[in-house]
């Protein structure tokens, strides 16, 4: 720890609330670490020497003469190649029973990347979840969430991204997990043999919902470490961001500021922004895509967190129960990728685009048929084709648990053209056709 002149031990507390206590204490700056009666705290607010710290744990039990050290620095963390295959908490300390990381300390929360130093993001990030691939293919240096109800898979879905993503170094941040969440991360990524790459910092159901506030930032300091210094290709994986955002609403309650839409702090969009702005292309190779996920209260977008998150993040990603096929799909209507045609057709298969637009516009076609079966309409030859198609697509296609390549995918779609619609209703060029067609 820094040894700074001012580094002596206060005993006078001025205020204390449910997760503050006030003093004065000259010298002190924002983001710095305290201990107050044994109990981690942070520097959240200086007014001349009046400081106020959140303390991590609570403030019940607090005397108004509790001792109060300053650290004299921020949080931060160690980053070197021995991060890899390793679990940590909030405060990256090893959670797996192995050895404290050495190598370079970093002050975890830094600024965003130069704009200047970014590069326009062009290569391709195949997931190997073909509803992904197909229809909402991701770009290096983007930033998505996944948009899922609560009772939706999306822990399991995020293992799969981490286990198939074609990347260097996949760093998850788990906020709020409950214990079976984080042995089901471990215990999937110990039993692929994938431990090498994956990094992950967690806060469990049972640990204080404030220090969920830590782990975005201690999850891209490393990945900066690794894209930046290294010229990896780093995923990080965060989940869940609403749980962050409601930590964020707890910490605001408690210091007594008015609330924003939904109870939320008036921060939110700021505070979002930071995290999901760490996402870059770097020129010499290295880059950060960030995947979280946003969980919905009763499928509502419009509350605050979502809202804000899809002014930031380009695109998103909807999990949907699918009654026909049964499965849990990537819905190609309501997910979007806006960089995906950054690399579809140039880092993949000349034909992906157009198959893309027909496959999805067919289903579209199926949805309008049931529209008309439960309307009490006849329903054409070609709508009966449309409806055998989409139980079809969304089963070999959308379903998360579908694990092919893109050339593989696209080669599934042409294989269900051929089964259920002729050249012509497909609306694709001819020249695609002549080549890609199944006979």
């Amino acid at each position: 720890m820094a040894n700074r002149a001012y580094q002596k031990v206060f005993t006078r507390l001025e205020a204390i609330t449910k997760a503050t206590v006030t003093l004065k204490a000259p010298g002190a700056s924002n983001d710095e670490l305290a201990v107050v009666d044994g109990r981690l705290a942070q520097v959240v607010k200086t007014k001349g020497d009046l400081v106020t710290l959140q303390v991590f744990s609570g403030t019940e039990g607090i005397p108004t003469d509790a001792a109060v050290c300053f650290l004299g620095e921020p949080p931060t963390i160690h980053v070197s190649d021995q991060l890899a295959g390793r679990f940590f908490d909030a405060y990256g300390h090893p959670i797996d029973g192995g050895p404290e990381v050495e190598g370079e300390v970093r002050q975890i929360g830094g600024p965003s990347v130069n704009p200047y130093k970014r590069k326009q993001p062009s290569e391709i990030i195949p997931t190997g979840i073909a509803g992904i691939d197909l229809n909402n293919t991701l770009v290096s240096g983007q930033k998505i969430p996944f948009f899922a109800d609560a009772d939706q898979p999306y822990n399991n879905v995020m293992a799969q991204v981490a286990l198939r993503a074609d990347v260097d170094k996949i760093i998850l941040g788990g906020m709020g997990l409950s214990n079976d969440d984080y042995l089901y991360f471990k215990h999937e990524f110990e039993s692929a043999g994938a431990l090498d790459k994956i990094i992950s910092f967690v806060n469990t159901t049972e640990q204080p919902p404030v220090e969920r506030l830590l782990i975005p930032d201690m999850a891209l300091t490393a990945a900066e470490y690794f894209a930046a210094d290294k010229n990896e290709k780093v995923l990080v994986l965060l989940t869940d961001m609403t749980l962050y955002a409601d930590a964020l609403s707890i910490v605001s309650n408690r210091m007594d500021q008015i609330p924003s839409k939904d109870s939320m702090p008036g921060s939110l969009y700021s505070d979002l922004a930071k995290i999901y702005e760490k996402a870059v292309q770097l020129p010499d190779g290295g880059s950060i895509t960030i995947i979280a996920v946003t969980t919905l209260n009763d499928g509502d977008i419009t509350h605050a967190i979502p809202d804000n998150t899809g002014y930031i993040t380009e695109g998103q990603l909807y999990l949907k129960n699918d009654p026909d096929s049964g499965k849990v799909i990537i819905d190609p209507f309501r997910s979007l990728s806006r960089l995906k045609q950054l690399v579809q057709g140039k880092k993949t298969r000349e034909d992906h685009s157009q198959v893309m637009n027909a496959s999805v516009r067919l289903y579209s076609d199926a949805q309008n048929a049931k529209t008309k079966l439960e309307n009490g309409f006849d329903l054409s030859e070609y709508d009966l084709r449309c409806l055998d198609y989409a139980k079809d697509y969304a089963t070999r296609l959308l379903a998360i648990d579908v694990n092919i390549t893109i050339d593989e995918t696209l080669d599934t779609a042409w294989e269900l053209f051929g089964k259920y619609f002729t050249p012509a209703e497909t609306g694709i060029k001819q020249v695609f056709i002549d080549k890609y067609w199944k006979k």
